[in-house]
Formats: structure tokens, sequence, C-alpha cells
């Protein structure tokens, strides 16, 4: 009787935790959600997302996401590119063609941040 119980127990357990595809689904919704000449943090995405903690699972997201996440919208919190050498670069270009303002190596985030409302987004 224990012994089914723990079963039971074990299986709840694992059917209410979230599958790694529906955050990572989560995940990329809401950079696709960042509008052109807007720009967020890799935490800002993270938590608008449901996953407070998992601003380096978004940068993971990126580094493998080819082109059909616009990649070039996520930025360190200090609105500073990340990347290094031609792919930072090619950040800065994609961002400056869509208009956004630097001031200095940042974007200035007083015009681009992007506020996230989750619960808005389709």
């Amino acid at each position: 009787m224990r012994k089914d119980q723990l079963q039971q127990e074990r299986l709840i357990r694992k059917n209410s935790r979230q599958p790694s595809e529906w955050r990572d689904r989560e995940i990329e919704r809401m950079i696709r959600s960042i509008p052109k000449g807007k720009v967020s943090s890799y935490s800002a995405v993270a938590a608008a997302a449901g996953y407070p903690l998992y601003h380096r699972l978004v940068a993971k997201l990126l580094r493998g996401c080819g082109d059909r996440l616009p990649w070039h919208r996520v930025l360190g919190a200090d609105g500073a590119i990340r990347l290094h050498h031609d792919a930072a670069y090619e950040q800065r270009l994609r961002l400056e063609m869509e208009g956004v303002k630097f001031v200095g190596r940042r974007v200035d985030l007083s015009m681009h941040l992007h506020q996230f409302r989750p619960w808005e987004e389709e």
C-alpha cells in the first residue's frame, strides 16, 4: 500500500511540472513580442515569461535560434550589447536600422525599453 502511494505521489509531482518545451515557448513568445525599435533585457524576458531566474536560458535559446527570433532586441540589463566581435557589430547595426539610438555603447533605455504586459500578449 505504501509503495502504491509513493508511486502516485511521484506521478502527481511529475505531471505538475511544466515541460521544458512549454517554458521555452513562453520565453520565445516574450522575445517575439518585443516590437521593432524597442529592446529588453535577458532578465526582463525571463521574468515576463514567468521564469524570473532563467536569464541564462534566454541567452542560450537566443544562441540557437538563428533568425527565427528577433535576437538583436535582447540586451544586458544596462542596455549594453553582451555579444562580442562581429556578432556585437551585427546586433548594433540591426538595432540602428530599426531606429534605436545609442548613448555611447549602450541603448538609450529611456526611449527604447519595452515594457512587457504578458497578460495582453497573444
